[in-house]
């Protein structure tokens, strides 16, 4: 039987959030010189680019979760220059955005979310918004792959989506997270 779009929306969530586990796990190899270095991309670092990410995760997993934080998510441009705070930060919103995704009904993804944008408040579908979020985070985790690559440290597979096949592999990430496959697909997933 096929998944739900809510069983896909959560797959995503988690999905996500193992990406970025993998990729801030690599640049914490890296010296706080190299994590901070200017390097070419939208944005001049890998702290730059990895620090936006997390701002704008901030921003809208508030929306979703119905807060009205805006953009004073951004005040600061890069809140976590240490690569421990941005691990811990980055992980505690994607806690987040996957509690946001767990709670998900079919009815729910096509309620509206209100979106403070300051001057006016942005009204946007549910199931649009989380698609736009994870789109943002896969196009700025892509760009920190690449400058990462630039570097000593080896960056590590971001394009897989949890193939059955490949279960074994991620096992110890995901003992990491505290998740199993019966996590994400449910009872019987392997």
């Amino acid at each position: 039987m096929p998944a739900s779009m809510v069983e896909t929306y959560r797959a995503m969530a988690y999905n996500n959030a193992w990406a970025n586990h993998r990729l801030l796990a690599a640049c914490a190899a890296l010296t706080p010189e190299a994590f901070a270095a200017t390097r070419t991309s939208f944005f001049p670092s890998l702290a730059a680019t990895l620090n936006h990410n997390l701002t704008i995760d901030w921003f809208y997993v508030d929306a979703l979760e119905g807060g009205d934080l805006g953009p004073r998510a951004w005040d600061v441009v890069v809140p976590c220059p240490a690569i421990d705070d941005l691990r811990r930060e980055q992980a505690a919103v994607d806690r987040r955005l996957i509690a946001v995704c767990e709670a998900l009904t079919e009815a729910a993804l096509g309620e509206t979310v209100h979106v403070n944008r300051i001057r006016r408040v942005q009204v946007e579908r549910r199931d649009r918004l989380l698609l736009h979020l994870f789109q943002h985070q896969t196009h700025h985790r892509g760009q920190a792959h690449a400058m990462l690559a630039g570097t000593s440290v080896r960056p590590p597979q971001l394009d897989e989506f949890f193939s059955i096949g490949e279960a074994p592999l991620r096992a110890a990430e995901f003992a990491e997270l505290g998740w199993t496959e019966e996590t994400i697909w449910g009872p019987g997933a392997s």
